[in-house]
């Protein structure tokens, strides 16, 4: 069965030297105060915390205390020196982030009772968090009590990566109308071609099979360039984009159908 983050090879991101990632590292080194670079850092942990999340409960953290924790590193990230530190030539956000959570979390068990709990700053709302609906990637009971935390982390990125896609491609179909037919159409993004039933698929849409297969076939398309972009928001250099996704594929493929 092909993953949900399955996309075809060849081919760079569009507009790649202006993604977050390309931005942050350029800033790397100087004043740390360059604000489209903070903006950037900023955003990829609004898009990234549920594996910083889950990474810090799979590490033994009660879920009160893993909020506190994730949002203690980003304000940390944000608002110490982080972006001097950002190494171009450790070029995947995604490593570089779980070593600085790593890094993070050892200094914080040794800080644990130097400061009052939530650290007086708060990156943002929880609640705004949480208010984001929920994954609707089915993970494996036993992904999720038994894997170590640094895989749990890479397959919540994995997820992260592609309800990301999928939520601007169903925000572009609504724009032009086709919120429906994404809805209808959404399971078979990742799903094998002999498993869709377009005859089936045609009366619940109430057109020709011809125009559903054109459509699955458009759906398709944008939703492998829209995985593509959002992976390069996370690498140095656009030669990393398709080994990246076929990592965070085989995690994410794993983490959905590995039972105990």
């Amino acid at each position: 069965m092909n993953s949900p983050i399955a996309a075809e090879n060849g081919g760079e991101a569009r507009n790649f030297a202006t993604t977050r990632w390309s931005l942050i590292l350029t800033s790397a080194g100087g004043d740390g105060e360059n604000p489209r670079a903070r903006a950037a850092l900023a955003e990829l942990c609004r898009l990234y915390w549920r594996p910083i999340f889950s990474f810090v409960c799979r590490r033994g953290h009660s879920v009160e205390d893993a909020q506190d924790l994730t949002q203690d590193f980003f304000v940390m990230m944000l608002e110490g020196n982080w972006l001097r530190h950002a190494d171009p030539n450790r070029g995947r956000f995604r490593s570089l982030l779980l070593k600085s959570l790593q890094n993070f979390l050892n200094d914080a068990l040794e800080k644990r009772h130097a400061r009052k709990r939530g650290g007086g700053a708060e990156f943002v709302s929880w609640d705004e968090w949480m208010a984001e609906a929920p994954s609707q990637l089915t993970v494996s009971a036993h992904a999720l009590e038994q894997w170590p935390a640094e895989r749990l982390f890479d397959l919540r990125w994995a997820a992260t990566v592609v309800e990301q896609a999928l939520r601007r491609l169903r925000e572009e179909c609504e724009s032009q109308g086709r919120l429906r037919a994404f809805e209808t159409l959404r399971s078979c993004l990742a799903a094998e071609r002999e498993d869709v039933s377009y005859s089936a698929l045609s009366i619940t849409l109430g057109v020709p099979e011809a125009t559903v297969k054109r459509l699955v076939h458009r759906l398709r398309q944008r939703y492998r360039s829209l995985l593509r972009e959002e992976v390069a928001e996370t690498v140095a250099d656009p030669a990393e984009v398709d080994e990246e996704i076929r990592h965070l594929c085989g995690v994410l493929a794993a983490g959905s159908s590995e039972n105990p």
